[in-house]
Parts: structure tokens; sequence; C-alpha cells
């Protein structure tokens, strides 16, 4: 069965390496606590603020999950 999550971070000035970091993990964390058997596609966007200025980045990942369901 395939599935989307979405995992969202909040980026602040001179702090972005270390969220993006910690986005990754939250992530592995999620995909290695599951039955994944194909890993489809994962996609980043940029959130702004009315400014166009990058406040936070949303994680899409598509994913077939095995077991029988």
């Amino acid at each position: 069965m395939f599935r989307v999550k979405t995992f969202g971070m909040e980026i602040r000035p001179l702090k972005t390496m270390h969220e993006l970091t910690a986005l990754d993990e939250m992530v592995n964390n999620f995909l290695a606590g599951k039955d994944i058997i194909h890993l489809i596609s994962a996609s980043d966007v940029a959130t702004t603020d009315d400014r166009g200025e990058t406040i936070g980045i949303v994680r899409v990942i598509c994913y077939e999950e095995g077991g029988s369901e």
C-alpha cells in the first residue's frame, strides 16, 4: 500500500544546518520504524513569510509499506 507522510521544521537564521540535520533524523527514524518496501519519492519545499524570507521547510515522502492490509 502506498502512503504519504509530511514532516515540517521551522527554519531560524544561523541555525539552518542544525534544523536540516534534525529534520533528516526525524525522517530517518520514521522510515527505520516502518516496514518500508520502497521509498518512492522525497521532496522538500520552503515556506516563506510575507516578505519572501524562508521560515520553514516541509518534506513529503511517498513510500510503499509492506505487511498485509
